[in-house]
């Protein structure tokens, strides 16, 4: 048995792969990165065959047993990824879970995505034949009092070097949201790079007014509303909003919403992938209308311009950075037709 915490993962990682890795709890930025950090483990050992099986509603057990019975198509060593959004497989799920570990097969890893377990199941038959078969990694929210050096760890990673205040700041901002100091911190990286950064260098880059511009040109853009888009997109370059910052932004939407089609596709349904990633209320027809207006390939098609916008802004490609952030908002919008790459 081994319990680990989320930043003695990587390092566990590094060594030979145990049978089982099962990872749960309510911070979503956490259990994402660790369950990232265990596919890109298991790729660079050669497990290249991946098998996702969601639970839901009249989800198939035995689809699970036969797939860990079965012998991969592609290559000798795969990965079976279970998605247990509630925390709770039920009766069924939990015999089959015990079952699977007895005799886990060979060549195999079983990565298991789990919400946060009730103070019950932590002590159920099946949690604890899963922490005995193999690694155990269980995510807690970061305490509000530990959230500057939780970001300041991470800004580090980053070759980052904050001040005391800039960190205290940033704390504020986020108000104890993880994915959300995530996305400060590779804001300002973008904006700052590595080095030394001081209270007067985040106020600067990233304020209240440019965060808020800049949402807003990408809720016009899932809206559909053309003239809105370019009404911010000319404020935003007219005061002075560095075009690598309006790209953070759209790209990122671009990229979650891109995942969700994914899932819509391989049947999970809206309200479950939305629910996944704690979209707000206020958004949620917002992102249902963009999905309905570009779907499939399309998402992909708008994730390689988004590409070829960062060459731009880098001064890798020709083009003006702004002409290809109007193209790309427009497109969002469903104002230019979408052409799948060849």
């Amino acid at each position: 048995m081994t319990q680990l915490r989320a930043d003695q993962l990587s390092a566990h990682l590094g060594s030979e792969l145990a049978p089982v890795y099962f990872i749960h709890g309510d911070e979503t930025l956490l259990v994402d990165e660790c369950a990232d950090a265990v596919r890109v483990a298991t790729r660079e050992q050669g497990y290249s065959d991946r098998q996702v099986f969601t639970v839901d509603p009249g989800f198939d057990w035995q689809s699970l047993l036969a797939a860990g019975d079965s012998l991969s198509l592609f290559s000798e060593r795969r990965v079976l990824e279970l998605r247990l959004p509630t925390g709770k497989p039920g009766r069924e799920g939990a015999k089959v879970l015990c079952e699977y570990v007895e005799r886990p097969p060979e060549d195999t890893v079983l990565l298991i995505i789990s919400a946060k377990l009730e103070p019950a199941a932590r002590k159920s038959k099946w949690v604890q034949a899963l922490d005995r078969a193999g690694v155990s990694v269980a995510i807690w929210p970061v305490a509000v009092a530990q959230l500057p050096a939780w970001i300041e760890q991470r800004m580090r990673a980053h070759d980052m070097q904050p001040g005391r205040d800039a960190l205290r700041l940033i704390a504020e901002r986020v108000e104890g949201n993880l994915l959300a100091a995530a996305q400060e911190i590779e804001k300002l990286y973008l904006l700052n790079g590595p080095g030394p950064l001081e209270l007067e260098t985040v106020t600067e880059l990233v304020t209240d007014s440019a965060r808020y511009d800049i949402f807003g040109l990408v809720d016009a853009a899932l809206a559909g509303d053309a003239p809105h888009v370019q009404r911010i997109l000319t404020g935003l370059r007219g005061e002075g909003v560095e075009p690598v910052l309006v790209l953070w932004a759209l790209s990122r939407e671009i990229r979650m919403l891109a995942g969700i089609a994914r899932e819509l596709q391989g049947g999970v349904t809206l309200a479950r992938a939305l629910a996944s990633r704690r979209v707000w209320d206020k958004r949620k027809p917002l992102i249902g209308s963009a999905l309905k207006r570009i779907r499939g390939r399309q998402w992909w098609t708008l994730l390689q311009r988004c590409a070829g916008l960062d060459r731009v802004i880098k001064g890798r490609a020709p083009g003006s950075a702004w002409d290809e952030l109007l193209q790309l908002t427009l497109r969002l919008a469903g104002v230019a037709p979408l052409r799948n790459s060849a």
